[in-house]
C-alpha cells in the first residue's frame, strides 16, 4: 500500500540545558490507513497511523527541523499554518508558491524558528485536498520562566475541528474540476477525529474530555474543516475567549464561539458546574444561500466519576444563518494590546488596496453546463505556475509571473447589490510588489456576483490587525472614520461578512514570496488566491536566506 512518511527526526536538545531556545526534532510517520468513521472504511493519510496527527510542542524562539520523505503516488508539501517564516520562506510550504512539491519517493528538510510567536497554530498538507485528513497542531509555548496573561490553566486540551468524506476527497474534488460543478458537501463534521455518535452504527462514539470540579482548564481549538465556518458550544458552560490565532486578546466571556478554516481560537473553561455528563456540539454557521447543511459533530465533557450519568444536551444550538451571533463574537475581539504585548498597529498606509473577492463561471466547453465554476480576487483568476514563484523570484527566471496584479478592480459596480451581466474572470499568475518595510492596507470586499458568501482569507508569512469590517459596499468617506486603530484583533486568518467587507493592515517586513487566498479549499481551488512579493530591504538581515541544497524540483 503507497504511503508518506514524515519526520521530524528525534525528540533530543541539541543545546545545553541552560540555553532557553532550542532545536527541536520530531520523528512523524505519515502512512495511509484504513480509518473508520460514519460505519465506512476508507484508506486516509495519517501522521503515526493517527488522524489528526500528534500535535507538535514548541517554545517561543525554538527552531524546528521537519524531514519529508513521501512514498505516496501523489506530490506532497506540508505548511505551518501562522508561522512567520521570517527569511524562510523556503520552509513555508504552499506547492508552486514557495516551493516546488516533494514528488513521490523525493525528500525536503524544512527548517525555521519560531520567532517572537506563542500560542495556538497548526500545520496541514497544501496542496491537491489532501489536507482533508493530512493535518496537526502545533502549540508553541511561552519562554521559560514567562507566565500566561491570564489565570494559569490546571490543564490543556486540543480541540481540532474538521470534515469527514465517505468517498476520497481526491476523486471528489477531480469529479467537480472535470464537470465545472461544485464538489460534494462533506458527510459530518468532526471533533478530532470523531463525528460522535452515528445512527445505525452503535459501536461509533465521540470524543470524551474529562474535568475535575473547580478546575481551570484552556482549550487549544483548531477549525481544520475544509469549507465551513463552525459553531462551538459546552451546554451549561460559558468559557473565556484569550487567544486567536496564536495572538493574546482582551479576555471576554461567551456561551458560543465562531471559527472560521485556518483559525485557532484558545477558550478558558471552569469546570464549575453540577458533576455529570454534558454535551459538547459543532454545527455550521451558513450566512450564505449557496451551502447546504451535514452533520452536527458532537462530543463529551465529563465531571470526573460520571461518566455513567445522564447527558446534559444544549438548551438550543445556533441556527444555521446565525449572523447575528457570529458578529457579536468577532466584534468583542480585541488585541490585549498591554505593555508586554503591544498591538503595532500601522498609523501611515504606504500601499492603500481594494480587492474583491468574488465568485462566477468562465467558459468550459467539455463541462456539464458549457461553464464552470470560478473565483477571483479583482477578477483575476489565479493560476498556479509550473516552477515555484518564489525560486522565480530568487533566481530571476522570468516569464513564470508578472508584477501586475491590480490594486484595485477593474470595474467599479454595486459589488453586493445588482449583479453585473459578465461573470467572467480574466486568467493568470500575477502579484503585487511592495517594498521592504512598507505598510499595507487592504480592503477586503464580497461581491454577489453568484450568491454573497464569506470567505476567511489567510496570510502566509505576516499576522495583520483586522482594523475594520461591515456589511455592504465599502463606503472610504465613511468607513474609514470607524477604523479601530487602538486594539484591533490580531490574525493570520479573517473572515471577510458575507455581503459585506474587512479592512486589514500589516507591515511587510518578512522578504519573500506570500501567498494570500480563501481558506475555504473549495474556493481556493477555483483561483480565489494571489501572492506579494517582499522585496530584501538594507543587508542580510533584511533579506531572504538562499534556498536549501535539498529544495524541491519541479
Amino acid at each position: 500500500m503507497a504511503w508518506i512518511r514524515i519526520m521530524l527526526l528525534l525528540a533530543a536538545c541539541l543545546l545545553p540545558l541552560s540555553v532557553e531556545a532550542m532545536v527541536r526534532h520530531y520523528k512523524f510517520n505519515v502512512v495511509m490507513k484504513n480509518a473508520t468513521r460514519l460505519c465506512s472504511t476508507k484508506p486516509i493519510v495519517t501522521v503515526n497511523g493517527k488522524f489528526p496527527g500528534p500535535t507538535i510542542y514548541a517554545r517561543e524562539d525554538d527552531t524546528l527541523i521537519v524531514k519529508v520523505v513521501n512514498h505516496v503516488k501523489y506530490n506532497v508539501t506540508i505548511h505551518w499554518h501562522g508561522i512567520r517564516q521570517l527569511r524562510t520562506g523556503w520552509a513555508d510550504g504552499p506547492a508552486y508558491i514557495t516551493q516546488c512539491p516533494i514528488q513521490p519517493g523525493q525528500v525536503y528538510v524544512h527548517n525555521f524558528t519560531v520567532t517572537g510567536q506563542r500560542g495556538t497554530l497548526w500545520w496541514h498538507a497544501h496542496i491537491l485536498w489532501l489536507r482533508a485528513t493530512l493535518y496537526g497542531a502545533l502549540v508553541i509555548m511561552p519562554k521559560l520562566g514567562v507566565p500566561y496573561p491570564f489565570p494559569k490553566p490546571h490543564m490543556e486540551q486540543v480541540i481540532i475541528l474538521g470534515e469527514w468524506w465517505k468517498s476520497d476527497t481526491e476523486a471528489v474534488i477531480n469529479e467537480a474540476l472535470n464537470s465545472g460543478l461544485a464538489p460534494n458537501i462533506s458527510d459530518a463534521y468532526t471533533i478530532n477525529g470523531h463525528p460522535g455518535p452515528v445512527p445505525h452504527c452503535t459501536s461509533r462514539e465521540g470524543f470524551k474530555f474529562q474535568v475535575e470540579l473547580g478546575n481551570t482548564y484552556l482549550l487549544r481549538i483548531i477549525n481544520a474543516a475544509m469549507n465551513e465556518d463552525l459553531f462551538f458550544k459546552i451546554a451549561g458552560h460559558d468559557v473565556t475567549v484569550v487567544e486567536v490565532d496564536a495572538s493574546y486578546t482582551k479576555p471576554f466571556k461567551t456561551n458560543t464561539i465562531v471559527i472560521a478554516p485556518g483559525q485557532t481560537t484558545n477558550v478558558l473553561l471552569k469546570a464549575n458546574r453540577a458533576i455529570g455528563k454534558y454535551l459538547v456540539a459543532v454545527s455550521p454557521f451558513m450566512d450564505s444561500p449557496i451551502v447546504v447543511d451535514n452533520v452536527t459533530a458532537t462530543a463529551i465533557l465529563h465531571y470526573s466519576g460520571s461518566l455513567g450519568s445522564t447527558l446534559t444536551t444544549l438548551t438550543s444550538l445556533p441556527p444555521e444563518n446565525a449572523t447575528p451571533v457570529a458578529t457579536n463574537f468577532t466584534n468583542s475581539l480585541r488585541s490585549l494590546n498591554s505593555k508586554k504585548y503591544p498591538a503595532r498597529v500601522p498609523t501611515k498606509v504606504d500601499h492603500s488596496l481594494f480587492f474583491t473577492v468574488s465568485l462566477g463561471f468562465n467558459a468550459c466547453p467539455t463541462c456539464v453546463n458549457g461553464t464552470r465554476f470560478i473565483a477571483a480576487m479583482n477578477n483575476v483568476t489565479f493560476v498556479l505556475p509550473t516552477v515555484s514563484l518564489l525560486q522565480a523570484h530568487f533566481f530571476n527566471i522570468s516569464g513564470v509571473f508578472s508584477s501586475d496584479f491590480p490594486r484595485k478592480p477593474p470595474i467599479v459596480y454595486d459589488f453586493t447589490g445588482k449583479q453585473p451581466t459578465n461573470f467572467m474572470t480574466t486568467i493568470g499568475t500575477r502579484v503585487y510588489r511592495l517594498p521592504y518595510n512598507s505598510t499595507v492596507q487592504i480592503v477586503l470586499q464580497d461581491t454577489g456576483m453568484i450568491a454573497p458568501d464569506n470567505h476567511p482569507i489567510h496570510l502566509h508569512g505576516h499576522n495583520f490587525f483586522v482594523v475594520g469590517k461591515g456589511l455592504g459596499n465599502f463606503n472610504p468617506k465613511w468607513d474609514t472614520k470607524k477604523f479601530n486603530l487602538v486594539d484591533p484583533v490580531e490574525r493570520n486568518t479573517a473572515g471577510v461578512p458575507s455581503g459585506g467587507w474587512a479592512a486589514i493592515r500589516f507591515r511587510a517586513d518578512n522578504p519573500g514570496v506570500w501567498f494570500m487566498h480563501c481558506h475555504l479549499e473549495t474556493h481556493k481551488t477555483w483561483g480565489l488566491k494571489m501572492a506579494f512579493v517582499v522585496d530584501n530591504g538594507k543587508g542580510p538581515n533584511e533579506s531572504l536566506l538562499p534556498p536549501p541544497s535539498d529544495l524541491p524540483k519541479c
